[in-house]
Formats: structure tokens, sequence, C-alpha cells
């Protein structure tokens, strides 16, 4: 069963419950994210993303999620 952008959303939204999250893309394999949190305040880029991937983190190992762009910041 292909993962679909609500699946994708659900998993980023366990770890980052208060995020503001928008995924793109409808083909089953390759989405666009971006996710705007307050707990990124102080992060550098790659610590947010490695925050987001670590929710991710079995969909990719099982190769279900293929390919994401991620946009990760703080809010302004």
């Amino acid at each position: 069963m292909a993962i679909t952008p609500a699946d994708i959303e659900h998993l980023i939204r366990e770890a980052l419950p208060n995020a503001e999250i928008t995924i793109q893309g409808d083909d089953g394999q390759h989405f666009a994210a971006e996710v705007i949190d307050a707990s990124f305040a102080g992060m550098n880029r790659v610590q947010q993303q490695r925050l987001v991937n670590a929710a991710l983190k079995e969909k990719i190992d099982s190769g279900e999620l293929h390919a994401l762009a991620l946009t990760t910041r703080a809010p302004e």
C-alpha cells in the first residue's frame, strides 16, 4: 500500500503535535513537506530535519517513503 500525504502528516504530528505541516505529492513515492514548529527555535536546519526524519524513519527504512523534499523552520 502506498503511503499518502495524510500518513506522512500523521507520523510527523506524533513527534511534533503543534507543528504547522504541509505535505504535497500524490504519486505515492515523491513528496515535499514543510514543517514549521516552535521547538525548532535555536536549532540549525540539519538538527530540525533530523528530528522530522526520525519521525519518518520506519517508512524511509522500509522504502515505503522513497523521496521527501523537506523544508523546516521555526515560526517567525
